[in-house]
């Protein structure tokens, strides 16, 4: 049974002291569930505080990216041993605004994938469409090539430590949501994928969440369906409430 996982995303919101506010309100609401993995990415620059905020709670931090070599002349870069060393769990790597506004490519999600695994952090390596894509009838095409793309070369065991999540660029931030059943067909799709390039076993045990405008509202349809595996969440994880009813209507 693979457990599900609920992360926010806070992408570039939150100076320090609303950062440490929101954790202290996370932590009182949803600090000791146990029943899902409950990870929170903030900004760079609130890593350390929020770690260390989380310590004595089952919240886990991850970072919004990573660069693949661990040290070197890379101004504005941040490395896997960084993020290690200030007690960073997981890290988003590939996440379409970083594929849209920054020049991410699946060789650089695969690089990215790499290094975070050989620093001992789980990535949640991010795959999806956007809305031209979707109404060409090219959805299935494009999660293939980031699938396959970003996880070329991978091992099983490094599938273990994998987080993948699909995110329907035309729902993230927009109000619009894939259906449940929109959802499903792609998280199988993605599990179909596993399947040839792995194994089945390596396809079952994979956890796939779901990242697009995901609400308190909408959560326990998403993880009903059977390849579902929880979600990637942006703006309902910026305030402490709905992230909490989130979280928990997830494990209903």
């Amino acid at each position: 049974m693979r457990k599900k996982i609920i992360a926010g995303n806070w992408k570039m919101y939150k100076t320090a002291p609303e950062a440490l506010e929101l954790v202290a309100a996370l932590k009182k609401e949803i600090g000791g569930v146990t029943a899902v993995d409950v990870v929170v990415c903030p900004p760079f620059v609130h890593l350390g505080a929020v770690v260390d905020n989380c310590r004595a709670s089952s919240i886990a931090v991850g970072a919004q990216n990573i660069y693949w070599e661990d040290a070197g002349a890379f101004t504005g870069e941040v490395s896997g041993p960084m993020l290690a060393s200030v007690g960073v769990k997981y890290v988003i790597i590939g996440h379409s605004e970083r594929r849209q506004f920054f020049g991410e490519t699946n060789e650089t999600v695969n690089k990215r994938t790499r290094a975070a695994l050989k620093n001992g952090l789980k990535p949640i390596v991010c795959v999806g469409e956007n809305l031209a894509e979707r109404e060409s009838g090219r959805t299935f095409d494009v999660i293939r090539d980031h699938v396959t793309g970003s996880l070329a070369g991978l091992t099983k065991e490094d599938m273990l430590r994998i987080v993948l999540a699909y995110e329907p660029v035309w729902a993230i931030g927009t109000g619009k949501t894939a259906s449940a059943a929109q959802a499903q067909e792609v998280h199988k799709f993605i599990r179909e994928i596993l399947l040839k390039m792995f194994d089945k076993a390596t396809a079952d045990a994979t956890r796939i969440q779901y990242g697009g405008s995901v609400k308190p509202e909408n959560i326990a349809e998403l993880v009903a369906q059977p390849d579902i595996d929880g979600a990637l969440v942006g703006g309902a994880s910026l305030k402490a409430d709905s992230f909490a009813a989130l979280v928990r209507n997830s494990m209903n």
